[in-house]
């Protein structure tokens, strides 16, 4: 039996009465647990194995193996994430894509993150800055991470005048071919996004129009360079058309 901290990222029936839930963990990636009994009314499991669940959860773990949760105790529920469906909807993306990009690197600081960023999306920060946040910072570990701090194509560190997903991030006058010129906000931002530290945002003010040239990039580069594609993150397109 282990204690291990961490959050329910997908959930799932088992049988009648059972369910499958994914936990990621900053020590063990991401374990697959069975929570038997946890559909019964009466079940002590029942109301600490959803998705969004952050806590302490007591397991007979079995290393790549299905492992079983007996216990957990609850750290944050994210209630006000909860209440409201633009931010329970990133808040879900994000559960998805931290879930598989942790298939593929096991490195703890993919928890932190995801941590961070839902903690300021129940605080009241933007949660679709935060999700463009964690989705940069993300690349780095599927080992993908667009070149910002020069030109992508010949390096120069001077006359930057775009970012281009498909050439693989900055691009100086000198390189840039069609592509068009993004705003310089984008660009700037973008690079802030790299490197700001999640837990010590106090305010955060940018314009829709920037908003929307940022996840216009991270959505193409993800496309162009990850092979993820999550039905999480076409609900909220669809979503973002309707309000």
């Amino acid at each position: 039996m282990i204690e291990v901290e961490g959050i329910i990222v997908s959930e799932r029936d088992f049988k009648d009465t059972s369910k499958i839930v994914g936990i990621i963990t900053p020590d063990h990636g991401l374990i697959t647990c069975i929570a038997k009994g946890a559909k019964r009314l009466k079940s002590p499991l029942r109301s600490v194995t959803g998705k969004l669940t952050y806590g302490k959860f007591q397991l007979i773990y079995k290393e790549d193996k299905l492992s079983t949760l007996v216990d957990a105790d609850v750290i944050d529920l994210f209630k006000k994430i909860k209440t409201d469906i633009v931010c329970i909807s990133y808040a879900s993306f994000l559960l998805d894509l931290a879930e598989q990009v942790m298939k593929q690197n096991t490195n703890g600081e993919i928890y932190d993150l995801l941590i961070a960023g839902l903690k300021k999306i129940d605080e009241g920060f933007d949660p679709a800055v935060i999700t463009n946040i964690l989705e940069l910072k993300y690349l780095d570990y599927l080992g993908v991470m667009p070149i910002l701090d020069c030109c992508a194509v010949c390096g120069r560190t001077d006359s930057i005048s775009t970012l281009s997903a498909r050439r693989g991030g900055y691009l100086c006058n000198h390189c840039r071919q069609d592509e068009s010129v993004v705003d310089e906000k984008v660009i700037k931002l973008i690079r802030m996004f790299y490197y700001v530290d999640l837990s010590k945002i106090s305010k955060l003010d940018i314009h829709s129009n920037i908003k929307n040239g940022i996840d216009k990039f991270l959505d193409e580069y993800y496309e162009d360079y990850t092979g993820l594609y999550l039905k999480s993150k076409q609900f909220l397109k669809d979503l973002n058309k309707i309000i």
